[in-house]
Parts: structure tokens; sequence; C-alpha cells
């Protein structure tokens, strides 16, 4: 049992990113000595059937079938909002209004002009005790988090060169079904806010430095999507019959675009769902003038380090990311024994409650949230504009 104050969470939203804060939520104080206790205190859904069902599974006390009244409660202190895109500034103002603190899933929201409004809640909330973040979970991966602290002594001097990629190939399958993830109107954008942002986020993060400018390419390899079908994962089996009904995907399947960031680098990105049999292949390189290094997070506990000032034929060594003096890693398993997907959750709540204690503002804010949408939408104004060089 625990004596620290408790910080009472409602969630909205419970499919694949609701399981994975719930995952989190419970298991962070397990493993961190926290200065809040959080508590799963109730989950919302428009589906009561449904929302019910994920409470019993996920460990959620309560439930509530609109969002709405988790903001109400007086027996809430945070709102998690796992929706998609369209809902997030709507949710995250009203609760901000309302005195609680706000986790939002990334990207912030699904244009430039709702990240602002998001924001200037978001700053005006902070100047009264009431914070928020965006989840960038990725940030919270350790090897990235060395990454960042190598960068951060000069280890690998000036850096030239940012080359980040995220590869997946759940929908390879033409006849895979539709999705919100596909419909512009609830996701804002395809691959390119959904995994690209992600890349964004952690090559800024890492460096340390800003985009600046993007010239683009986006591309729909498929057009039409059955509407009827059995979804498995993100993905799924949709009704391929002559006659089954078809909707239209209105984003992009990927996302190219080479970039200027405002210390001098220059950066290559690319996003796609199309990578057939690259099933999480976030992948990130930094070349400077005195080392590189190199993140895959299908072997997500590796970093990949070149020390120019060794020996030139060396090449680059492989540090597994698993001694107590790596970030996050201590509070966990013995040396050798990895990590996986769902700690990086973990490790965002460690941070955000941490903070919060703290009366300080977490990172990524709200704020750096709006960066990243700027560039996301700098590429899709490139992109809109046969490639022209677009300023962020």
């Amino acid at each position: 049992m625990t004596s620290a104050k408790p910080l009472r969470v409602g969630m909205v939203g419970y499919a694949f990113m609701g399981a994975a804060h719930s995952h989190a939520w419970r298991t962070a104080p397990r493993f961190f000595d926290l200065p809040l206790e959080p508590q799963l205190t109730a989950v919302a859904g428009r589906n009561e059937d449904g929302v019910r069902a994920a409470a019993n599974k996920l460990g959620w006390n309560s439930v509530e079938t609109d969002w709405r009244r988790l903001i109400e409660r007086d027996d809430i202190d945070l709102i998690d909002i796992c929706t998609p895109g369209d809902t997030h500034a709507e949710i995250a103002i009203a609760a901000l209004e309302a005195g609680k603190h706000v986790l939002c899933e990334k990207p912030l929201a699904n244009s430039v002009e709702e990240a602002e409004r998001m924001t200037v809640a978001a700053e005006a909330a902070a100047k009264r005790g009431v914070f928020s973040l965006c989840g960038f979970s990725y940030r919270r991966t350790p090897a990235l988090a060395l990454a960042r602290r190598f960068v951060e002594q000069g280890r690998l001097g000036t850096i030239r060169h940012v080359r980040a990629q995220y590869l997946q190939d759940w929908l390879s399958d033409e006849n895979a079904p539709m999705t919100w993830r596909l419909d512009k109107s609830k996701s804002g954008s395809g691959s390119l806010g959904d995994i690209g942002a992600h890349s964004i986020d952690a090559a800024q993060w890492i460096t340390g430095q800003k985009i600046t400018g993007v010239s683009a390419l986006l591309e729909t390899f498929v057009a039409e999507r059955p509407l009827a079908g059995d979804l498995v994962g993100l993905g799924g089996h949709g009704d391929a019959g002559n006659d089954a009904p078809r909707g239209s995907v209105t984003v992009d399947d990927a996302a190219i675009f080479s970039a200027r960031f405002d210390g001098g680098p220059i950066g290559v990105f690319e996003a796609t769902r199309y990578a057939l049999g690259r099933k999480n292949a976030m992948r990130l390189e930094l070349n400077g003038t005195k080392g590189s290094l190199a993140f895959d997070f299908e072997e997500m506990n590796v970093l990949s380090f070149y020390d120019a000032a060794e020996s030139p034929d060396a090449g680059f060594r492989r540090i597994f990311v698993t001694e107590p003096e790596h970030p996050y890693v201590g509070n966990w398993w013995p040396t050798g024994h990895g990590l996986g997907y769902e700690h990086g959750f973990t490790h965002q709540v460690v941070d955000f409650v941490t903070a919060i204690a703290e009366d300080r503002q977490p990172e990524p804010s709200f704020a750096d949230a709006l960066q990243v949408q700027q560039v996301l939408a700098a590429v899709e104004d490139s992109a809109a504009n046969s490639s022209q060089w677009q300023k962020v």
C-alpha cells in the first residue's frame, strides 16, 4: 500500500491506445516510486456494452457513455484522451478549462488551427497548475533516450544528416477493410500523421533542433476499401465480394519528404504502411562530425553507435540498452532482460505524474506538439504544390 496522494484518471476511448494506456496506469506505480498514486477511476465510450467489457478487462472502476460526464465528475483529476484526432480539441479544451490535467494521444489534432486552440488552453491552464502532455511515447524508449543523451554530451559532434523512416505493412492488402484511420475527417492524415509524426518528434527531440522547411510527396495507392469485414489488429480482412460496399480512402498511404533543420542538418523522412515485411520499423540514423548513431524499433533494446575516434574500420558497435544506468531501465529487470512496446507508455505515465507532483510543465507540451502539427501541415502543403519548398 502507498501513502501517496491519489491521481484519479478518467480515460476516453478503450481500443488499441486505450489498452496500452490502461496497462501503463496500472503498471507504473508497481515498478516506480511515484509521488502520486494513479487510480483507474473511470473509462468512457459511446457503446455501453463495449465500454463495460473494456472496463472489466482493463481494470477500470466505473464507466461513462459520454466523455462530458467524465469531466463533470469531482472524482476525476486527469483526462486521458485515446480517441481519433477529430475529437481531441473539444475534449482536451473542455477538460483543461474544468481544471483537469490532460494526456492526449498524438498527433495533437487534425489541423494547425485546432492545435493552436489546444495550446492556448493548455498554457492558460498551466498558470493555474493544471498540466498537459502529448503522447509521443517513443521518446520514452530507453535506446532513443540514450541517443538523446549521446547528442547532448557532444559525442556526435556537429550533426549533418538526419535519416528517419517509419515502415509498416498492415495496409498492404488492398482488400483490408476501411477504418477510421483511412478517413481524413477523423484521422487528419494517413501514414504522415499516424506514424510520420512520431519520426518528426523523435528526430527533433533527439537532435534538439527544429525542422524549418520541407519538400514532400504524398501518395494514396488504394483509393477504395471494403466497408465490411473482420478487423485483425489495425488491419484485417475485408469483404472482397463483387457487390460488397466500398468506401473512399481520403488519406495518404505513404509520405516522403526532405527537410532542413534550424541548426544546419538536412534530413530525409519516409512513412508508409505498405512496406511488406516491415512490421514496426521506426528507424532513425544521425551522422555527425564525431560519430553516428542508428536505431530500429524492431530491435528496440539496441542502439548502434559509431565513434570516429576509434579505429576507422571498427564500424558500428551495438549497445544493448538494458544496463541500470540507461534511461528508465534500472526500475525493471536484471541486465540483459529486454523491454517491450508497452514500457514506453509506462515511462510516459512516470514522467507525467512526476511533473504534476512537482508543479512543472511536462514534455512534450501541447506547444511542442503544435510545432509537429505545423511540420505535418507544411508537408501536406508542399505535396499539394508539386513538392515546392515549404517553410514551417
